[in-house]
């Protein structure tokens, strides 16, 4: 099982990182991995069970499309969230190696997880596929900063599984706002006003994709946009929701 995520050895990090073709495991280094986790340290992973239908935002009680009270009281632009984890240990740990380290490996087993998730909820379901997947856009001096976005990285590894095209020319980030990290929804809300350009047509369905959504409020400014340029029905797939 997953153990001190977070203290792995630098040799350690060395092995990960490297290209996994003796299927070795991110979490514990066992060479019975499918997709960089061994069983055990799949089943570590914190499954968003119950949650909201719209934001996934996870909840105490099971319900076939129940809504939290934020989403009842203040309805999203969007129509539907779908999202396998919880932002917990060892995901939250596994998406910072990713998103701030570089170190992929970790994201590639949650990614997959996340492939899994979607095919089972809308392909096997019958249900229409978006037509497009638009990435969060990210402002360019910071993704030069990281080296990528994390944000695109999902969403092409997710097209590519389900065939459906990645557009990351239909909106921008028009400038750089301060860094959400420790604002309460409202602040990050203010804070995201007018960030976003729709630069291209929308079509009727998309998805909008990332890597953790936390209080929802950039994804709330970003389908919000969409939805005025004329999207019609808008999904929201990341790896993890924050329980709140």
């Amino acid at each position: 099982m997953i153990k001190g995520l977070h203290r792995l050895s630098t040799l350690k990090s060395t092995w990960v990182n490297r290209d996994n073709t003796k299927g070795l495991c991110v979490g514990c280094l066992s060479a019975n991995a499918g997709n960089g986790l061994c069983h055990l340290c799949k089943a570590d992973l914190p499954v968003n069970q119950w949650h909201c239908y719209c934001c996934a935002l996870p909840l105490a009680f099971p319900g076939a499309g129940t809504l939290c009270g934020d989403c009842l009281q203040s309805p999203p632009p969007f129509d539907r969230s779908l999202i396998p984890w919880r932002y917990q240990y060892p995901v939250d740990s596994m998406i910072s190696r990713y998103k701030y380290n570089g170190q992929r490996k970790f994201a590639r087993p949650l990614i997959a997880g996340l492939s899994e998730h979607l095919h089972t909820a809308i392909l096997e379901s019958g249900e229409a596929k978006p037509d497009i997947l638009i990435p969060s856009p990210m402002f360019p001096a910071r993704r030069r900063k990281r080296g990528f976005n994390q944000a695109r990285d999902i969403a092409e590894s997710l097209g590519k599984a389900l065939s459906i095209p990645v557009d990351t020319g239909v909106v921008r980030r028009v400038h750089k706002v301060q860094a959400q990290r420790g604002l309460s929804r409202e602040a990050r809300l203010a804070n995201l006003r007018g960030v976003f350009k729709v630069c291209a047509a929308v079509p009727e369905r998309v998805a909008i994709v990332d890597d953790v959504v936390t209080t929802g409020a950039t994804v709330r400014v970003l389908a919000s946009a969409l939805r005025e340029a004329g999207a019609k029905e808008i999904q929201i797939w990341a790896l993890a929701r924050t329980p709140g």
